[in-house]
């Protein structure tokens, strides 16, 4: 595929020192050339000189008109893939890799072409089918030169699928149809909380809030405005690192000026945020943001100890008091790496029950949908192993007495922050009443707890300081 606009805009940001791009022939030729499946036993001073060795997939390319560069070439089961990025700078002397933007959207639509073909490489004709279609799948990815979805497999190889351009003038290219039926609003704000912690006087544990708030509108007009609040309780942690979707038409400055880089103060923006928008067709992210919280929701703490063949394991868990008791699940997995199938366990726990894996080689604390009264629960036991073999994990982090529990849980109608949407403060410009729904959850991820009584597995910082 070739773009005349943007060979157009590479001579003009090239001048006198341009090198067009050859015919499709020529081209593939010197890029056969280059990548030594031609002419491989020859030797060629430019290609084959010890101090040219290439690190990356980016070569330049010889072609008669001069050095085709940054091509942009891999070779993947049996086929090669290529592209001639943009560099929208001169080209001498040459720009680091890392400046040259299309690059990285050249490598990221390649990757997707990938991901559409690969799946048929052992059936040719699949295959070949599939490659036909590739011409009508890119006029949708990359319709002027510049990637737009890099996800082909979620296109539609027929033109009939294809949504016409918006005749109305108003609406914005991301709302690629318009809905006709009942108006309905639908928001679901999703934070996740990131933990370690490591029982240590001189060790800080650290944890880390972020959320994501989705929405769904299917909402009738061609261009329909929407304001949406999000809201604090009182005291709440304010919103940080806000980064808005480009259907959002103003913002307050103030907003978007909190970062989680500086420290708070009290004239720190605290909601509430408003987001005035026009909503695409789909589901999409409204806005991310981070939250410094005081506490994580749950503390803990795991120590275990080597005696002789055994190991003694002790896990303490503790609710925060200020968190919703009221789980779709809760879970700590207990993973022993780099030993062997466990063959004898002994154990008590306070409150919900464990599993052994099938594997052998991972305890599974099903704490169930709730805490009890007192928000502590504890588990004790001992394991002895049996002999390793290769089907058990390993890990290069653990090894010896450095070891984690780690926690996986969903609190459903509930998020860290406190951050909630006001379903009446939703403001809709279009014709009829609609159904708004809101939701929110709080999930882990990566929340671990390591083993108090081992070195801690990271560079941290000392209370001392």
């Amino acid at each position: 595929r070739r773009y005349p606009t943007v060979e157009i805009r590479a001579e003009t940001f090239n001048g006198s020192t341009h090198v067009p791009v050859p015919s499709d022939g020529a081209f593939l030729k010197a890029l056969l050339f280059e990548l030594r499946h031609i002419d491989d036993r020859i030797f060629v001073e430019h290609r084959d000189t010890c101090t040219r060795i290439n690190h990356s997939s980016v070569y330049s390319v010889r072609t008669e008109g001069g050095d085709l560069w940054p091509v942009l070439a891999f070779q993947k089961s049996g086929l090669i893939y290529a592209c001639l990025p943009l560099v929208e700078e001169t080209l001498e002397p040459r720009p680091p890799l890392l400046t040259v933007s299309g690059l990285s959207q050249g490598l990221a639509l390649l990757l997707g072409i990938v991901d559409y073909i690969s799946p048929s490489r052992k059936n040719e004709a699949e295959m070949t089918a599939k490659i036909g279609q590739l011409r009508n799948l890119l006029i949708q990815a990359c319709p002027l030169g510049t990637p737009l979805n890099t996800n082909i497999r979620s296109l539609n190889s027929s033109f009939d699928d294809i949504q016409e351009m918006p005749t109305d003038e108003n609406q914005p290219a991301w709302r690629s149809n318009t809905y006709k039926g009942k108006p309905q609003v639908n928001v679901c704000i999703t934070e996740k909380v990131k933990c370690m912690q490591y029982d240590k006087r001189d060790v800080v544990d650290m944890w880390q809030v972020y959320g994501a708030v989705n929405c769904k509108c299917d909402i009738e007009g061609s261009a329909p405005n929407v304001t949406l609040s999000l809201n604090l309780p009182t005291n709440g942690p304010p919103l940080q690192d806000i980064v808005v979707h480009h259907c959002v038409t103003s913002v307050d400055p103030a907003m978007l000026m909190s970062s989680s880089a500086e420290p708070l103060d009290d004239s720190v923006y605290n909601g509430p945020y408003k987001f005035p928008f026009v909503p695409p067709s789909d589901s999409f992210n409204l806005c991310y943001y981070t939250s410094q919280v005081p506490v994580p929701p749950i503390l803990g703490c795991y120590q275990f100890i080597e005696e002789g063949s055994q190991l003694k394991i002790t896990v303490n868990l503790k609710l925060h008091e200020s968190i919703k008791n009221s789980f779709e699940y809760c879970e700590a997995r207990i993973p022993f790496f780099n030993r062997g199938p466990i063959a004898q366990l002994e154990y008590k726990v306070s409150y919900g029950q464990l599993d052994l894996s099938r594997e052998k080689s991972l305890l599974v604390w099903i704490i169930g949908q709730k805490f009890p009264k007192s928000l502590e629960v504890s588990l004790t036991g001992t394991v002895s192993f049996g002999t390793a073999g290769k089907e058990h994990p390993t890990d290069y982090v653990c090894t010896g007495n450095t070891a984690y529990v780690k926690l996986y849980f969903r609190i459903p109608d509930f998020t860290l922050t406190g951050c909630y949407v006001d379903q009446h403060s939703i403001q809709i410009f279009a014709p009829g009443k609609p159904k708004i729904s809101a939701s929110r959850e709080l999930i882990s991820s990566d929340y671990y707890i390591w083993n108090s009584k081992a070195p801690a597995p990271v560079v941290y910082k000392t209370l001392l300081d």
